[in-house]
């Protein structure tokens, strides 16, 4: 299994997600948070944007990996988007995004956020593991690919 499998689930991946920018992105993902996991929206919006607002989380290739503390979390989470059309990001590639990873972790912060980050960054930046999600067409395909994809 995955090191993200306790991290992300398949609830957790929107496919096809259209946003006109990153605000309405990161409302998206706070709505999401809301419904899914009775986090308050306002709460996981502002706080990505305020991440983002400090520096863009844009890695390049396409992929962007916002993360921000939200005080009302538990536990870490993760929001995989897969966005269409791709969303200009202030990438250091120009690129537009389409992947993007949204982690949430509780306030305060442990290793454990930057080990997780550390590991997204990782998996992103394999060419193959991207054209693998690529081809996914439901969220269970894509945690199936999470799962089995070597760390």
């Amino acid at each position: 299994m995955g090191a993200l499998s306790g991290y992300l689930e398949a609830r957790d991946i929107l496919l096809g997600v259209q946003a006109t920018g990153k605000r309405e992105l990161f409302e998206m993902i706070g709505k999401h948070m809301e419904v899914a996991h009775d986090v308050p929206a306002d709460s996981v919006a502002s706080s990505l944007q305020r991440r983002e607002l400090a520096g863009s989380t844009a890695l390049g290739r396409g992929v962007a990996i916002p993360h921000a503390r939200v005080k009302e979390l538990d536990r870490i989470r993760l929001v995989y988007a897969r966005l269409a059309p791709a969303l200009s990001f202030d990438t250091p590639d120009g690129m537009a995004v389409s992947d993007v990873v949204a982690l949430m972790v509780p306030a305060p912060a442990t290793q454990d956020h930057l080990d997780v980050l550390a590991h997204v960054a990782s998996l992103f930046s394999d060419q193959d593991f991207r054209k693998a999600l690529h081809a996914c067409q439901d969220p269970i395909q894509v945690k199936e690919v999470f799962e089995r994809w070597p760390c």
